[in-house]
Order: C-alpha cells, then sequence, then structure tokens
C-alpha cells in the first residue's frame, strides 16, 4: 500500500483546512487512489508554530511516506530540513525559487517540486495591460505589494523586464 503524508498550517478544525482535505481526497478517488484500500494518507496539521512545525515535519519524516504533500513555504522548508530524499511535492507557495526551495520551476532539483499560486514572469504582461486600459487617463497608478518577502525579488524583476514605454 502506498503511503502519502500531508502537512499544513491550518488548525485541524479549520474549515478552510478540512476542504483542502476533502478536495484532495475526491481528487486521489478520481485517479484511483482510495484510502484505507490502495493508499493510506497520514496528516499533521496546526503546524503554526516554529516548534511544533518541526516536530511534525520529524514525525512526517519517520513515517516514511512515498511523498509528503506539503501546503505552504514554512512547512516545505522544515520537511526539507528533515529530509532530502523523502519526495516533497508543494501547493500554495508564493515564491519557491525566491524563497530557495527550489532552484528553478522547471528545473526544481532535489526532493521538491510543486506549484506556486504566482507567476512572476506573468506579471510582465500585467504592465501592457495596465497601460492599454490607462490610455487617455490621468489617472493614478497603482501596483500590487508581493505578499512575501521573500517575493520581493522575482517582483522587482518582473517590474525591471516590464515594457520601457511605461
Amino acid at each position: 500500500m502506498r503511503r502519502i503524508g500531508v502537512l499544513h498550517d491550518y488548525a485541524e478544525a479549520d474549515p478552510e483546512g478540512r476542504v483542502q482535505v476533502v478536495a484532495f481526497r475526491a481528487e486521489l478517488e478520481k485517479l484511483g487512489w482510495i484510502e484505507g484500500r490502495n493508499v493510506r494518507i497520514d496528516y499533521r496539521s496546526g503546524a503554526a508554530d516554529a516548534d511544533a512545525l518541526r516536530t511534525y515535519a520529524a514525525e512526517m519524516i519517520a513515517l516514511a511516506p512515498d511523498l509528503v504533500l506539503a501546503a505552504g513555504g514554512t512547512v516545505v522548508a522544515a520537511l526539507q530540513r528533515a529530509s532530502r530524499s523523502v519526495p516533497i511535492v508543494f501547493v500554495t507557495v508564493t515564491d519557491p525559487v525566491g524563497g530557495g526551495l527550489v532552484a528553478s520551476l522547471a528545473r526544481p532539483g532535489g526532493n521538491t517540486t510543486g506549484f506556486t499560486q504566482f507567476e512572476f514572469a506573468s506579471a510582465r504582461n500585467g504592465w501592457s495591460c495596465s497601460k492599454n486600459s490607462r490610455r487617455g487617463s490621468r489617472g493614478r497608478r497603482s501596483f500590487a505589494i508581493p505578499p512575501r518577502a521573500a517575493a520581493a525579488d522575482s517582483w522587482a524583476q518582473s517590474r525591471r523586464s516590464r515594457p520601457r514605454s511605461e
């Protein structure tokens, strides 16, 4: 039987965390992975503080899962400190490259790969769109602020690479 670990920072009773777990199970079932039949899923949640997160990451790796699904950059970093061999698949990580979690999205390297919620290179297109939407307007410009400090370098790079006619 395959074994999957799931580690996220929601409290166990948090409604959003529960929704995500239910959705994860449902998608696995669509792919033929039925919990208790051909896959075992171990969950750890509520690791909002650093000490608890280190403990949960070590516990998860000790269970010897075939892979770990990690939600959030701090969760991924804790799992990477606990193991450089167990595959880690991340979700909801703002800037995995800028945060030092992977070498690149195309070739992450190591034991970690996953999905980011924002691709900074696509932000360049936003500059053109915002310019086109403002033609003839003398209104103020506004820019989004990246949600995490780790994203600042990638965000700045996207700004430097915007069309020079701005």
